[in-house]
């Protein structure tokens, strides 16, 4: 395998590319549970037929853990969004054309979202009657077995020479309720400061997919305490001042 060609780098990750294979090689201190959690999503997301990079192997390359996967030419359509800012709302369309795609779909054996809502929010360090109230809102919340991907984002989707849309990083894929995987993406254009993309992006999901917006906007608490655990200090300031608006008009 030739691993001189990085394509990118991550605090606790290097991907290479090879040929038409992408060696995605992870720090020593890494999950392996995680690795090959991810792995695993990928192989059941490509059960659904959606376009996404096939698994090709998980192997041990130096003593770290390495996920290969095939490698997809083509731009990113957050590249595509900075390269061709007139675009930007036929992007945008494109993005949540493919998101509603992603939630047609049904992976049964795919963890549950609520299951992994309801850990992330014990481990948020939030105060008990806080973590009490998220969780009592959680389970109130309608129980759907849609897949989830969990971090959509424009620099997620690649687009090749012919138009084909492929989707990257199953990593936090679930089965769950759509709307809380549309606040999570509503929350991730925010925290890249873009809010009228943000603002623009809720608008068009909840118009294509006929959702009302209060509905995915009573999911953003819980989706942002969600992410409390593993958030950088700037994210983490940004989350918590959506845990704690209570209701929306």
């Amino acid at each position: 395998m030739n691993m001189e060609n990085i394509i990118a780098q991550r605090p606790n990750k290097t991907i290479y590319r090879d040929g038409d294979k992408c060696i995605k090689v992870f720090n020593e201190d890494f999950s392996k549970a995680d690795i090959l959690n991810e792995a695993l999503n990928q192989a059941r997301i490509e059960e659904t037929g959606l376009n996404i990079p096939r698994i090709l192997g998980v192997t041990m390359i130096d003593g770290k853990w390495a996920i290969i996967t095939e490698f997809i030419e083509g731009k990113t359509l957050a590249q595509l969004m900075e390269e061709n800012p007139e675009k930007k709302d036929e992007y945008l369309s494109l993005f949540v054309d493919i998101q509603l795609n992603i939630h047609a779909k049904t992976a049964p054996r795919l963890h549950k979202l609520k299951d992994k809502m309801n850990r992330k929010i014990s481990e948020s360090h939030l105060d008990a009657t806080t973590r009490y109230d998220l969780h009592t809102r959680l389970e109130s919340m309608p129980k759907h077995k849609k897949v989830c991907h969990g971090d959509l984002n424009p620099s997620n989707i690649i687009i090749t020479e012919d138009g084909t849309p492929y989707i990257l990083d199953w990593s936090h894929a679930t089965q769950g309720n759509a709307s809380a995987d549309t606040a999570r993406t509503y929350l991730l254009f925010c925290m890249n400061g873009d809010f009228d993309l943000a603002k623009k992006y809720l608008e068009l999901f909840c118009l294509k997919s006929d959702t009302a917006k209060q509905y995915v906007q009573k999911w953003m608490p819980i989706v942002a305490a969600s992410q409390l655990a593993k958030s950088t200090e700037l994210e983490h300031k940004f989350l918590l001042s959506w845990v704690n608006v209570v209701d929306y008009q």
